[in-house]
């Protein structure tokens, strides 16, 4: 009997699964990868009587492992907010899917849990830009200001880490960084004391002095479009840098594309909350995208579409 835990990479992911390790401390198989690598249930090949929890990817991206895991007899317990589609009816499934935009996976698991370990929500909140929210929660637990900024740090670090190609564009392997996480019940210890955190904070910084210099390919009002260079640095950076710029123009809808080794690109797409179609619902015009309301993303664009990715996108966008 085994159990496995299929995550994102990322700081939702991270800090959904730290939640729920601390709480039920278990052995169990880590199965993850980088943010876009998010059809994981292909990767278990669950019998009878294992069970698998799933947190923070797409269910709809997953149906057909999905049941067939279930057909297997193992039982499924998934926490997302991302698009889902049909619940599936059949074998041992529990689902905790809310796609509001104002929740993450991590409050989900916050939710599930009666706040056991709300700090880890927090921090997931903050990488995953949830600002408002974040500070709402850190608000009601009595976090103050110093506190909340060090937590938010620790959520854009976590979730920076995530982005990239491969798990080699990363600094470090999400499952590996889940493992040097697990420790820690107070993520102020760990932003403390392990050298992990140190690592990831330098990393971000220096990535970020490059990324922040770049300029628009096409700008237009209402929306701006980017390409990033093919370097490992802007792979790592294009997730913070989408926050940071749609924060800076919360009122403007923004791509970013970066190009792939196999050709092609991968898109993340930032709308503002007024917009008359949200990312999700544009991305999914696309092969391979999808998302949520205010942000999404298509996870390989071909270089002979990318041309019609950018009329579409200031067709829908330009105000």
């Amino acid at each position: 009997m085994t159990h496995y835990y299929a995550f994102n990479g990322d700081a939702d992911g991270l800090c959904a699964l730290q939640q729920l390790r601390l709480s039920d401390p278990r052995d169990a198989v880590l199965v993850t990868g980088v943010k876009r690598d998010i059809k994981l249930l292909q990767r278990i090949d669950a019998v009878a009587d294992d069970s698998i929890t799933v947190l923070d990817i797409s269910l709809d991206q997953n149906r057909e492992d999905l049941q067939r895991v279930l057909a297997a007899g193992a039982a499924v317990c998934y926490f997302d907010h991302h698009h889902a589609g049909e619940l599936p009816r059949q074998g041992h499934f529990m689902s905790h899917i809310d796609e509001s935009p104002e929740v993450c996976t991590s409050i989900l698991v916050d939710r599930y849990l009666g706040g056991r370990h709300r700090a880890w929500a927090i921090v997931a909140a903050f990488g995953d830009s949830l600002p408002e929210v974040a500070h709402a929660m850190a608000s009601v637990a009595g976090v103050d200001r110093r506190t909340a900024l060090l937590l938010e740090q620790l959520g854009t670090c976590l979730n920076y880490n995530a982005y990239g190609e491969t798990v080699a564009d990363l600094h470090i392997d999400p499952a590996e960084l889940a493992r040097h996480m697990l420790p820690f019940a107070d993520p102020l210890e760990f932003i403390a004391h392990s050298g992990i955190y140190a690592r990831l904070a330098a990393g971000y910084e220096q990535d970020m002095q490059q990324a922040r210099r770049l300029t628009p390919a096409q700008q237009m009002p209402g929306a701006r479009l980017f390409m990033l260079p093919d370097e490992p640095w802007a792979r790592r950076a294009i997730g913070v840098l989408a926050n940071e710029l749609m924060q800076a123009q919360p009122d403007c809808a923004l791509g970013i594309l970066s190009p792939k080794s196999c050709g092609g690109y991968t898109v993340s797409l930032r709308v503002p909350a007024g917009s008359a179609v949200g990312a999700a619902e544009f991305c999914r015009n696309f092969d391979t995208g999808g998302g949520r309301k205010l942000s999404g993303g298509i996870n390989h664009l071909p270089k002979e579409n990318v041309d019609h990715f950018a009329s579409s996108f200031a067709k829908c966008f330009r105000t």
